[in-house]
């Protein structure tokens, strides 16, 4: 499988948390959001100009800076 950062998903494609390159301040964050390594998330949407990205996790939307998002690195299911 292919490993990329979060932010190179397609709308409405699927991947596995792997990793997250982050201090503990921003992995907490993270966690709280549900988004670990193991987890499932599916891209909703995501800006062109480094916007927001939101993604779904178990049954919820959340939404997390694109810097943030570039510190997840998810495989593609």
């Amino acid at each position: 499988m292919k490993e990329i950062y979060l932010t190179q998903l397609k709308t409405g494609q699927s991947a596995v948390v792997k990793d997250t390159i982050s201090g503990s301040g921003a992995a907490g964050r993270l966690e709280a959001l549900g988004i670990r390594p193991g987890k499932k998330v599916t891209m909703i949407s995501t800006h062109f100009w480094r916007g927001p990205v939101t993604v779904m996790v178990d049954k919820s939307k959340v939404a997390i800076g694109h810097g943030m998002a570039q510190k997840i690195i998810v495989e593609v299911c």
